[in-house]
């Protein structure tokens, strides 16, 4: 079969969960390799892609999609599932949860992450916004806990949405990065997300996508630093 989207990925970067959505969605796709060690994001190809140079990147038959939440949302519209349809009355619901994570717990994730790259070369600069924005992302996870238990459709990790598909690879990440920086999190003071993680977890786009990125057997609820097959999670 002929692939019918190009997904530009790196492993264990925002591109899991777009390809999370892919498997879920069942359609043909090939991956092309982002090398992050390279820099190959801010090459003048990719930047024709994406001018922000970051990744992911989908090629669909329609052009270049980015922006995690944008893609997901138009995989979700173009092919009537992972999503309530616009008129669906709880399409508002998903919407405003899916902004949630790509606006505002996603920001506090990268600052957490990269201090640097907000804080400058300050290194007491960058460990107080590391400390504060942890306790950010901690009160985001209330919020979406909350969120959770009131909408368990929309949070669903047996029948994931594109909310699910996101926020699973979130949890992942926040327990592993940075290394020696986690002492913060702990899934099990977020119970309705810690099982919603674990329902992802056993599903057969999960488990596909952890065999590609190298990611393990329980890759949301007990994550271990990848090891891909191909390139380098940075």
């Amino acid at each position: 079969m002929t692939a019918r989207y190009r997904l530009h990925y790196a492993p264990d970067n925002a591109s899991l969960v777009i390809r999370l959505a892919l498997e879920e969605l069942g359609v043909a796709y090939e991956t092309v390799l982002v090398d992050r060690r390279a820099r190959a994001q801010k090459s003048p190809a990719y930047l024709a892609l994406n001018p922000a140079g970051l990744i992911p990147v989908l090629e669909t038959p329609g052009g270049a999609v980015f922006e995690t939440g944008a893609i997901l949302l138009w995989l979700a519209d173009r092919h009537g599932a992972l999503a309530p349809a616009p008129d669906d009355p709880a399409r508002g619901t998903l919407l405003k949860w899916l902004f949630f994570l790509s606006n505002t717990l996603h920001p506090a994730m990268r600052m957490i992450f990269y201090p640097d790259q907000y804080a400058g070369a300050d290194i007491d600069a960058q460990a107080r916004l590391r400390t504060h924005m942890q306790t950010e992302a901690a009160r985001h996870l209330d919020t979406l806990e909350a969120a959770a238990s009131a909408h368990p459709d929309l949070f669903s990790g047996t029948t994931p949405s594109v909310i699910g598909l996101y926020l699973g690879p979130a949890l992942r990440w926040l327990a592993l990065y940075p290394a020696g920086e986690t002492g913060w999190f702990d899934l099990a003071r977020w119970p309705v997300l810690q099982a919603m993680a674990q329902a992802l977890e056993t599903r057969a786009s999960a488990s596909t996508a952890a065999r590609a990125e190298g990611l393990g057997s329980a890759p949301f609820t007990a994550p271990t630093p990848a090891d891909p097959p191909e390139g380098a999670a940075l």
